[in-house]
């Protein structure tokens, strides 16, 4: 497997933070839908980042500098890149007389399940709005970063920016005008990460689901994700446990992952609430008890394992920041 950046940059020296003209953003990895909230609920699971510095340019044009990291071979125009496609509308809606250069150090590969484009997106949003004149609040940058993960995904859904960005559990009840709500969540709980060596873009996954879905199995996931807000702002574990199910995205994609099935069962035989897709996957996840959290990683990780597929496993705390400059 390809090493990854935790947040300190490692292996690569300390990028330049603000300085004039010149920022640096970390943005972390996420995992979107958490099972319940398909394109609405996001949580942070700050494995990997991306670090995206932006330099301010004399004419309003975006350009797309260095790209280093994972993944090299990204588009350089800049209406395609998920790191700048959202920084061309806003120097159109602020009106801006300068531009942006952006350099993107890619730690996050792409296609892994991981938030790996709406890091990117966020990354170049925030380091962008921290050389502005009049720096935005987190609120509009979110709203630059949905437009770079959109040239990604093919559409425009916040959960993976979400989290990315504001950090924590977060529900988007709407992206315009933007409403974010951070979830409580009992501070014993770990999420569980495990990245298989395999790529789904984002794209094919969502192509795999229905036009209609059976009024039912709305109304069941309906119950399931009031529930599971529910518990988690009571802080009741056990509610929180039976709520983390997905009965209207997940059959129609786990296919897509070797032995999801016995590394579903296995995650649970082994105490976790809840295991399912990362975003579109092949990542999978898994929220637990902290006591729980390594049996759970071992379950899932050793699903892969006898595959012969190489795959690296995270346990990470659910209350993570979001998007910094570094």
């Amino acid at each position: 497997m390809h090493p990854v950046y935790s947040a300190d940059g490692s292996p690569h020296p300390p990028a330049p933070s603000v300085d004039g003209d010149v920022a640096t953003a970390y943005a972390p990895s996420s995992v979107g839908n958490v099972a319940v909230g398909y394109d609405v609920l996001g949580c942070i699971a700050d494995v990997a980042g991306d670090r995206v510095t932006v330099r301010r340019l004399d004419e309003p044009v975006v350009r797309l500098g260095s790209v280093s990291g994972l993944v090299t071979d990204l588009p350089s125009d800049p209406e395609e890149n998920t790191a700048t496609a959202g920084l061309l509308k806003m120097i159109t809606d602020l009106n801006l007389d300068y531009g942006f250069e952006v350099c993107l150090e890619k730690g996050i590969p792409l296609g892994s399940g991981m938030g790996g484009s709406a890091a990117s997106a966020v990354g170049a949003a925030v380091a962008a709005n921290a050389v502005l004149d009049d720096p935005m609040p987190l609120d509009s940058v979110f709203r630059y970063a949905l437009v770079g993960e959109a040239v990604a995904s093919g559409a425009v859904h916040p959960d993976n920016v979400a989290p990315s960005l504001y950090g924590g559990v977060v529900l988007t009840r709407s992206v315009d005008p933007p409403d974010v709500i951070s979830v409580p969540v009992p501070e014993e709980l770990r999420c569980v990460l495990v990245h298989p060596d395999r790529s789904i873009a984002t794209r094919d996954a969502r192509a795999r689901l229905p036009n209609a879905l059976k009024y039912a199995d709305i109304v069941r996931q309906t119950a399931h994700i009031g529930a599971f807000i529910a518990g988690c702002y009571k802080g009741d574990i056990d509610l929180i446990g039976r709520s983390l199910r997905d009965f209207i995205v997940e059959p129609y994609r786990a296919a897509l992952i070797p032995g999801f099935a016995d590394l579903q069962r296995g995650a649970m035989d082994a105490g976790a609430l809840g295991c399912s897709l990362a975003g579109a996957g092949p990542s999978c996840f898994a929220w637990t008890r902290a006591e729980d959290a390594a049996e759970v990683q071992t379950a899932m990780q050793s699903v892969f394992s006898r595959q012969d597929i190489p795959a690296d496993a995270w346990i990470t705390r659910l209350d993570a920041p979001g998007a910094r400059i570094v």
